[in-house]
Parts: structure tokens; sequence; C-alpha cells
């Protein structure tokens, strides 16, 4: 379909969208729910994510819907919280019996409820969870983003093979799985590579002040830090380590994120790994980015692709399956093999995709930090 004509298709139809809180609709409409963070700190991945997937059920509405029936989205906010994620899937789980949850954004949130999807028989698939252990639960929980691991590897190798770095420090969160994840991956294919870590540095979530670890990264003479935070850490972390002398290049996951509406000028010439870039030239993602700001009027982030992603994987298995039974939308979701927004998506054994990573650059363009795409990094 040509950009004009999916721009015309989504608004002419925007209106038969159906989208409610966590609660019982009529048999003319197919359930499906999603529980991310709109809410608390990382509000913005949730809300990104939740705006792309409603892009996607205004589409496919304006289609026809799935199995002739209007999509119905049951939402639920559970602000990166472990217990509301709980709550929230079991509500969905056994009082709307959904047989498909998308979410949750973080892997702490998403790994909560896992255990849960496999033992209620729910198709789970998070859009941007990470951490390696997600989909270890189980075969019904899948996700529509890379590892952890493959980001850490992207990241050292990067810095290795385009930045010639070969002293690195990382600073992250010890006490969150994400960053924890990114952090040991490139720890061991930075050093596998030939690198040394000449200082490993790591806080407690909700700290803020950083100094004492900058102190001691100076000291070490790092030519490169890697900070596998999010983006409301690292924006602190960035300045603080500019304010105690360190020059080294800087690079992060895609925790990274909305970094450039939180932080300033100590962030430029900074790298990261993305699932997504908007100013892609693929033509699918260059459609998704028009219509995305159209509809919300403003640029579609890696979260708001990942998000339309998802819905439209588990639009593609519903549609195999001929079914909303939770065990054949499972089953037609492990054979998806097409290309989608973020790029072709494929299941590997575990039900992670195998796809690509992006290196976005943070630059300065007349005043205003922007993401640049440097480079694509294919497993």
């Amino acid at each position: 379909m040509k950009k004009t004509a999916l721009l015309l298709c989504v608004f002419a139809f925007a209106a038969s969208a159906i989208f409610t809180g966590c609660q019982k609709t009529n048999e003319a409409t197919l359930n499906l729910s999603a529980i991310f963070p709109l809410s608390g700190q990382v509000a913005f991945y949730g809300n990104e994510t939740l705006d792309g997937i409603k892009l996607a059920v205004e589409e496919i509405n304006a289609a026809g819907g799935l199995l002739g029936k209007k999509v119905n989205l049951l939402i639920e906010d559970d602000e990166n919280n472990t217990s509301l994620a709980v709550s929230a899937f079991l509500r969905l789980a056994t009082q709307n019996k959904v047989s498909v949850v998308m979410g949750s954004s973080t892997s702490g949130a998403t790994m909560a409820i896992a255990p849960l999807a496999q033992q209620q028989g729910v198709v789970l698939i998070s859009p941007s969870a990470t951490n390696i252990s997600v989909t270890e639960v189980g075969n019904f929980v899948f996700r529509a983003c890379f590892i952890d691991p493959f980001q850490g590897v992207v990241g050292a190798d990067f810095a290795f093979d385009h930045l010639n770095a070969r002293r690195a420090a990382v600073l992250y969160d010890a006490g969150a799985d994400y960053n924890t994840g990114l952090a040991l991956a490139f720890i061991e294919r930075f050093q596998e590579r030939g690198g040394t870590i000449v200082a490993r540095e790591s806080y407690q979530s909700n700290d803020v002040d950083f100094n004492a670890q900058a102190v001691r990264i100076r000291a070490s003479n790092a030519d490169f830090v890697y900070l596998p935070n999010y983006y409301n850490d690292v924006a602190l972390q960035a300045l603080q380590l500019r304010a105690q002398g360190v020059n080294a290049a800087l690079m992060g996951g895609d925790g990274w994120d909305s970094l450039i509406d939180e932080a300033g000028p100590e962030v430029i010439g900074g790298f990261w790994s993305a699932a997504f870039s908007s100013d892609t030239t693929d033509p699918r993602g260059a459609a998704f980015v028009q219509a995305f700001e159209a509809r919300f009027g403003r640029t579609a982030s890696q979260f708001a692709a990942l998000g339309y992603d998802t819905m439209m994987i588990v639009a593609q298995a519903i549609r195999a399956a001929g079914s909303d039974n939770a065990v054949a939308i499972r089953d037609a979701m492990a054979q998806v093999d097409s290309a989608f927004v973020s790029g072709n998506i494929r299941f590997d054994e575990n039900r992670n995709p195998i796809k690509g990573a992006a290196i976005l650059e943070i630059q300065d363009r007349d005043g205003k930090l922007v993401n640049v795409y440097r480079a694509t990094v294919n497993p």
C-alpha cells in the first residue's frame, strides 16, 4: 500500500478502533490486551509502545478486524511495578479470559508475569523486554525485540571496530535485570575482542549521585564508557561524568530512547543500539513513520515501532491460526517469518526474534539534539 493510501485508510477508519479499560465486551469484538508502564519513571516506553499498538489496531479494524470481529484492546498500567503487573495480568487472564497479553515494556515487569502466562496458557509477547531469561519460562512467551546479550555484543563490537576503543569503563544499575544483562554481555565480548575493562562501576536504582563512580572512571583513563541504563539515569550520569573530566565516548542500549529530551550537550557524540530508526529508508518503515506522525503529531520512536510490530505479529498469528485459541495462536506465532516495520522477524527455538540492531548517534543539529542513524549490526 502506498504511503498516501495508508494515511487515508488510517484516518478514515480511526474511529472504528475500540480501546477500553479492563472490562467485559460484547461478542462482536475480539479482546486483546496490553500491560505497560503508562505512568511512573519509564512511562515514555509504555505510552510510546501503546500508541504503536493503537495505530496497528486502527489499521486492522479499518481492514475488517480479525476473525470477522473488531479488535478490542484492554489496557492496564503496571507503572513498571512487578506487583501491579501481576495483578493486571491475573485480571486479564481470569476475568476477561484473554488469549493474548502484550507487555510489558521492561524486563523486570515482564519476568514477573511470564511464569503466570505459561501456567495459565496465555500467549505473552513483550515488545521490548530484552533480558535473556524472559522467554526461558516456556513456550507461551515471546518477544519482538532483540535480547540483552545481542545489545551488549553490538556495543562491544561497535566500540572496538568503529571507535577503536581498547580501555572501557562500565557503569550500570546492579539491581536491574536489563542493565545487568547488557553490562555483563558487553564486558564478556569486549574482553573477548582483546579490550580491557579498566573500571567496573555499579549503583542502585533511584541513586542520583554518581560522582564517586565518575572520579574512579576518570582515574582509569578509559577511552570508552558503556552506560547500559535507562534514559533518566543516563542524563545524570553523562552530566556528572563530563563534570568530572571524563571525555571518553559514551554508549548504551535501547534504554537511551528519549534521552535527547532529558539531557543536554554532554550526550552529544553518544551512541546507542536501537530496534528501529525513524530516519529509515525502508519503504515499510518510512510509511509507518509517516502514519504515526500524522496520527499522533510526533516522530515515532523505536518503542512505537516495536509496539506496532507486536500487534501485527499477533494479528498475523491469529489469522494463520484461524482462531483465538491461545494454543493455536502460540503455534502459529512460532512460525512467523515476515517483514515488519523494524525488519524481518522470525523466531528461534526460544521464541526470540532473529533481527538486527540499528546504531544511532546523538548529534547537535542547529541547537537541537537529534538521533542520527549510523549503522546496522546484524546477527
